[in-house]
C-alpha cells in the first residue's frame, strides 16, 4: 500500500490510460511507451488531434477565466489528468488568489503526481475516486477539505464525459453532479465528437485503453448541460468558444464542443 491509498499493482501500465494519452499529445512527459503508441495511433487516424487537444486546453483556459471573472472562487476539476502548468488553480489565481480547486481523478498515478505538485497548500486538494460513482465524488473528504457546496461552485468536465459508455449512464453522472451543486454554479463541459469525419478509426485507439471513447452528435453533448443555462456563444467548437486570439483552424476542422452553462435554479 502507497502513502495515497492504493496497492501498487492498481496501477497499470499494460494499458494506455486516457490521462497519460493526453499527456503525450500535449508534449508532456508523464507517460509510458503504450501511451505514446497509441497517441501515434490516434494521431494517424486523425491528424488534427495535435491541434485539437491544444485548442481543448486554451478552451479550459478562457473558461476558467470567465468562471473566476463570475465571481466563482470555487472549482471542481473531475478528469483533471496529469498536471500540466499552467493547472486550473494557477489559471485561476491570477485572477482571484482565494480560489480554491479540488481535483479528482481515477488514475493513481494522476493522483501521485497532482499530490506532489500541490504538497503543502491548504486550497488545493487531489482526489482518487471516478466520476462514474458521482456522489462518491461529492462527498469525497479531499473534496469536501477544501470545497463548500452551500456556496456556488464551477464543476469542470473538460475532455472526459466522453469516456462515459451509455451503459455508465453520463445523463444520471451529471444529474447527480448538477443537484449536487448550488444555484449560480457553473457547468464548463467539453467533448468529443464525430460530426465533422468519421472518426472510427481514432476510436478503435481506445479499444484496449483503460477507458473507450464514445463520441456523440452535437445535440446529444447539449443535452448534457440539462439543468444549466448556456452562456453565450451556447455550445461552440472549441476554437470558437470566446476566443482571445485567431482560432488556430477552420470550423468543421477540430472534433470537440465545449461550452460554459450557470445552474439559475
Amino acid at each position: 500500500m502507497t502513502e495515497n491509498g492504493f496497492r501498487a499493482e492498481e496501477i497499470d501500465t499494460s494499458r494506455p490510460h486516457p490521462a497519460r494519452i493526453y499527456d503525450y499529445l500535449l508534449g508532456g512527459k508523464n507517460n509510458y511507451e503504450v501511451d505514446r503508441e497509441a497517441g501515434d495511433r490516434l494521431a494517424a487516424a486523425a491528424p488534427e488531434v495535435w491541434t485539437g487537444v491544444r485548442a481543448n486546453r486554451d478552451f479550459l483556459r478562457r473558461a476558467v477565466r470567465y468562471v473566476v471573472g463570475s465571481g466563482i472562487r470555487q472549482i471542481l476539476d473531475i478528469g483533471t489528468g496529469l498536471p500540466s502548468s499552467p493547472n486550473v488553480h494557477e489559471i485561476a489565481r491570477e485572477l482571484a488568489p482565494d480560489v480554491r480547486v479540488a481535483y479528482v481523478d481515477n488514475d493513481p498515478i494522476v493522483n501521485t503526481y497532482a499530490n506532489v505538485l500541490l504538497r503543502g497548500s491548504s486550497a488545493t486538494s487531489i482526489a482518487l475516486a471516478d466520476l462514474r460513482d458521482p456522489r462518491a465524488v461529492l462527498d469525497h473528504p479531499e473534496v469536501r477539505q477544501v470545497i463548500d457546496f452551500d456556496e456556488p461552485v464551477a464543476l469542470l468536465l473538460v475532455a472526459i464525459v466522453h469516456f462515459l459508455t451509455e451503459a455508465e449512464e453520463p445523463e444520471r453522472v451529471l444529474a447527480t453532479l448538477r443537484d449536487g451543486l448550488p444555484t449560480g454554479s457553473f457547468l464548463v463541459l467539453s467533448h468529443a465528437t464525430g460530426d465533422f469525419a468519421d472518426r472510427s478509426a481514432a476510436q478503435a485507439v481506445y479499444d484496449n485503453a483503460t477507458a473507450t471513447l464514445n463520441l456523440r452528435s452535437r445535440a446529444e453533448v447539449e443535452g448534457f448541460f440539462g439543468g444549466f443555462t448556456l452562456v453565450e456563444p451556447g455550445l461552440a467548437e472549441v476554437p470558437f468558444w470566446r476566443p482571445d486570439a485567431p482560432p488556430p483552424t477552420r470550423p468543421g476542422e477540430i472534433g470537440y464542443y465545449g461550452g460554459v452553462a450557470r445552474k439559475t435554479g
